[in-house]
């Protein structure tokens, strides 16, 4: 069995105690924008245009310190472990969603719904918008 590296980097936006998650991919959860590191690219970058590609969105970092993430996925016959790096960011203009985004909406940081993806609440919790 062979083991792969995967490192992915986007922001986690949140306003009016509202986070910004999408739908795209091979997954029915509920994910923030991101993507995989492209090789001559730094994790911030891959960030910004990670959510410009899926949202159309531009941001700003607001804090330089990234939160990070570890799981696997099993895939075939192959386990990848997968390095997310989440940056705190806010939006700097308005969202117009890229094809590959099946759907997206801003959760209520109290009522979000159950298939989201592992890494979401603890970014959340890090980034101090839960408990």
């Amino acid at each position: 069995m062979l083991t792969k590296i995967i490192i992915a980097s986007g922001p986690v936006i949140v306003e009016n105690n509202k986070v910004l998650l999408n739908q795209h991919g091979d997954t029915g959860f509920w994910k923030f924008c991101g993507g995989k590191l492209e090789h001559d690219e730094t994790l911030v970058e891959t960030a910004k245009r990670e959510v410009k590609e899926e949202m159309g969105l531009e941001i700003k970092i607001l804090k330089p310190e990234p939160f990070f993430f570890y799981t696997q996925k099993q895939s075939d016959e192959e386990l990848k472990d997968v390095i997310l790096v989440h940056y705190l960011a806010e939006r700097v203009s308005e969202i117009k969603p890229g094809e590959d985004i099946r759907e997206w909406k801003w959760f209520d940081i109290n009522d979000l719904p159950e298939n989201l993806a592992p890494n979401i609440l603890p970014a959340l919790k890090h980034f101090g918008f839960i408990q």
